[in-house]
């Protein structure tokens, strides 16, 4: 179906267009721009658009694709193909600079993986068919050849060339040297002014005399100058050496072009691939233009789909994101659903509310993708192709046609009945207005059930009630809104679908400063019903908005009941745990203890048979007995311990200095430094720490308390309150780096004394940047065995579960 007239000017593409072409490097690139045009083929959409998005990820992730420097050179090859024509210099330069960016790309996609870029490695495949995976570099070598840097003949493409060019310079030198000596006898004679220099004329190098001297001067007068004061000798001396210079470069000239004649010839036969190649960056550059310009409006790859439809998350309009982005500002995004069961959607509301912008990012998102842009949307947004799109929006009046507004709306709507089926996509604008409302609503009422008939999807604006009780009752039909604040009485340019929205006309009127009495009137000229049902959608609008803050704080609550329940099944379960692993080694314990005593009886009870119980004898086996018992059984009581307190050292420190963890007693002594960690024993044990964790105390004073020597066992830690606080769950979301490390490792210190097999670290998923730093830093622990994301159920990437040994 042919589209709206002027549709992209409605639209707003036409700006778009402007800015693909100012991200073109070419005027290839941007006559593709110009020849940009909607399709409703999938196939060729889907390839459009999967370019696109390879491009784009390549430009995102810096992965090396070359910058594609080349010009138009489509003239310069035709020249090439007509037989004994031949190239100039600065053209061999512009085919070179053609054939390196080809060659360029080439080998990039050459070295990537089809799978990863399969759309642009096929492009690339069908450019270079003819290269039989050679490339440019052989042609380029031979334009090398002969072509240096600065895009001239080298001196040494042939052997008559650098002989012409050896003399000529010679003959040059000669010249400069014989009138640098004429011109300053000139100059000392008062014949040339103070600010005159040697010059050149027709091709000769000359003297610039002034006028009334050059008889003196003696020569061929070349020019003069406009005054006439000045006059360009070239002196009699250097005539015939200046008729030679012209002689070999005419001479060099011919050699020149005999050069880039063969050259010419050797290039001939690859026009025809140099036309595919150029060809193919021309439409890279386009493909690139279209790429940097999805970055820039944060557009993506929605799922695609070959039938008509639309199903957007977070759409937005790209030259409002645009504008708004420049000023700090940010777009309220777009939901949106339209489906085969609901075709038509009926938007209303008041004016200035949004609806327009709502209708033209509708129909600009969709062109754009059928034109093959990536769509401003989420990625999970899914896009249907449509046959053609339909737009009434603004001001159509023609005087040339004799036309009014409200008449070519209704020629427009008329032209759309004929021509929409199942594929067409239609947007209106204040559908029916222009006209007497009773009329015009009717009117607008029976054009939206043909619609219907016609199974074409759509979208209308609207402020007549009766086309929102249409919408209620018919199946194929929804109502739907724009947002606006009862109380504060200003849009919120929100779209919310499955009501209609009020149209606040009473309400604005009166904020902006109508006259109560011009309002009492009006509304007496209102029917009843109407205000009524005005009435009651400003009453469902507001008590919806309250009844989603409700739900919103419900829905919080019930999470942090479930966070709640969740933490308290994971307590229980781990003192369960506890207590079973308690109880069961106390078990083992008191059956120990239960051998042992029965072997000491029978023991005892042996002693005494066998000593025939003499009385010393007997009295020292009891006595043996009874210290048993005293050392087996009884269960002494906990004195209270004296508190350490340790005094902090600030000197310098060295190897066998007393150093403790920074906040606890524990304290051990340096036996090694390596980079910002301490190798320290503490008791038994020999640990490295950050030496940052740290602070050396005071050795004097640990002699003095008598602990000349290491502690034989950590001291100042209480396990059994360490084991009753301890919690296996850390939560560090919202601290710094420097903080967060710093928790980690002093619950880490506790786990691998408290012997945990498993811990949790809450940090939040967020950008990832905490979580990065957490888990690098839990690989210098040796007593880590495993890391790994928490179940998705129950926090995935935001919580990371540690394994230990």
């Amino acid at each position: 179906m042919p589209h709206s007239q002027n549709l992209e000017v409605k639209l707003g593409f036409d700006i778009i267009k402007t800015h693909l072409a100012q991200n073109c490097k070419s005027e290839l690139g941007k006559g593709h721009v110009d020849k940009l045009g909607f399709s409703s083929n999938f196939n060729s959409v889907n390839k459009l658009l999967q370019e696109t998005f390879e491009l784009k990820s390549l430009l995102q992730h810096g992965m090396g694709f070359p910058a594609l420097q080349f010009t138009d050179c489509t003239a310069i090859l035709s020249k090439l193909k007509i037989s004994g024509y031949f190239l100039e210099e600065e053209e061999f330069s512009e085919l070179k600079r053609l054939m390196s960016s080809s060659e360029a790309v080439f080998v990039f996609f050459n070295k990537q993986e089809v799978q990863i870029y399969p759309f642009l490695y096929k492009l690339n495949q069908r450019a270079f068919e003819y290269t039989s995976n050679l490339g440019w570099a052989h042609v380029i070598k031979e334009i090398d050849k002969v072509i240096d840097e600065k895009g001239k003949v080298r001196d040494h493409a042939s052997t008559e060339l650098a002989n012409i060019r050896k003399k000529l310079a010679a003959e040059i030198r000669d010249v400069q040297k014989n009138l640098d000596k004429i011109y300053r006898t000139a100059k000392n004679s008062g014949w040339i002014a103070e600010d005159m220099t040697l010059s050149v004329r027709n091709g000769r190098l000359v003297i610039p005399i002034l006028a009334e001297f050059k008889r003196r001067m003696g020569g061929f007068v070349h020019d003069e100058s406009a005054s006439g004061q000045i006059a360009f000798v070239e002196p009699a001396e250097v005539l015939e050496s200046n008729n030679e210079i012209r002689d070999l470069e005419l001479r060099e000239r011919r050699e020149v072009i005999k050069i880039l004649t063969e050259l010419s010839a050797t290039l001939q036969p690859q026009a025809g691939p140099l036309e595919k190649s150029l060809a193919y960056l021309g439409t890279l550059d386009f493909i690139s233009a279209k790429a940097l310009f999805a970055i820039k409006i944060e557009a993506n790859l929605p799922v695609l789909s070959p039938n008509p439809e639309i199903d957007w998350t977070k759409a937005v309009h790209p030259l409002l994101f645009l504008s708004l982005t420049a000023q700090g500002k940010k777009v309220i995004p777009l939901d949106i659903n339209i489906n085969s069961t609901k075709r038509i959607l009926v938007v209303s509301g008041p004016n200035a509310g949004g609806k327009s912008v709502m209708l033209k990012t509708i129909g600009l998102t969709q062109y754009m993708l059928q034109c093959g842009l990536l769509a401003p949307v989420s990625v999970d947004s899914k896009m249907g192709i449509f046959s053609g799109i339909f737009i009434d929006i603004g001001d159509e009046q023609s005087i040339e046609n004799d036309l009014s507004t409200y008449s070519s709306h209704l020629s427009s709507m008329s032209e759309l009945i004929k021509l929409a089926n199942s594929k067409t996509l239609f947007l209106i604008d204040e559908f029916g207005s222009g006209t007497e409302p009773n009329l015009g609503g009717a009117i607008a009422e029976s054009i939206l059930e043909e619609l219907v008939e016609t199974e074409a999807f759509g979208v209308i604006n609207t402020h007549y009630t009766n086309l929102k009780v249409l919408a209620d009752k018919h199946s194929n039909m929804l109502n739907c809104a724009m947002k606006f604040d009862a109380d504060t009485l200003s849009p919120l340019f929100i779209f919310t679908m499955g009501q209609p929205g009020s149209s606040y006309a009473f309400e604005v009127a009166e904020k902006i400063g109508l006259p109560k009495r011009i309002l009492t009137k009006a509304k007496t000229k209102v029917s009843s019903s109407q205000l009524n049902f005005e009435k009651l959608l400003a009453e469902l609008d507001s008590e919806k908005t309250y009844l989603k803050e409700v739900n919103a704080s419900l829905l919080t609550d019930s999470k942090e009941l479930k966070d709640k329940i969740k933490q308290y099944n994971n307590l229980k379960e781990f003192l369960d745990t506890e207590q079973k692993r308690i109880l069961n080694k106390a078990k083992i314990d008191a059956k120990d203890l239960l051998n042992q005593t029965n072997k000491t009886i029978e023991k005892t009870i042996k002693e005494i048979k066998e000593g025939k119980a003499e009385k010393e004898k007997t009295v020292e086996i009891r006595t043996q007995l009874d210290n048993f018992k005293k050392e087996k059984l009884n269960i002494e009581p906990v004195k209270p311990k004296q508190e350490l307190i340790l005094e902090k050292d600030d000197s310098e420190w060295k190897i066998g200095d007393m150093v403790r963890l920074i906040g606890q007693e524990t304290y051990g002594q340096i036996m090694n430094f390596s980079g910002n960690e301490v190798e320290v024993a503490i008791g038994q044990l020999s640990s490295k720490i950050k030496k940052n964790r740290l602070e050396k105390v005071s050795k004097k004073q640990i002699k003095e308390l008598g602990k000349e020597k290491i502690a034989p066992r950590i001291t100042g830690v209480n396990l059994n309150e360490k084991m009753s606080n301890f919690s296996f769950n850390l939560d560090i979301r919202g601290k710094r780096g420097d903080e967060a490390i710093i928790e980690v490792n002093t619950f880490m210190d506790d786990v691998v004394m408290l012997g945990y097999p498993s811990v949790r670290i809450v940090h939040g998923k967020g950008d990832g940047i905490l979580r990065t730093l957490v888990r690098n830093h839990l690989k210098s622990f040796k007593q880590v065995r495993k890391i790994a994301d928490e179940h998705p159920d129950r926090g995935g990437q935001g919580i990371t579960l540690v394994e230990m040994f």
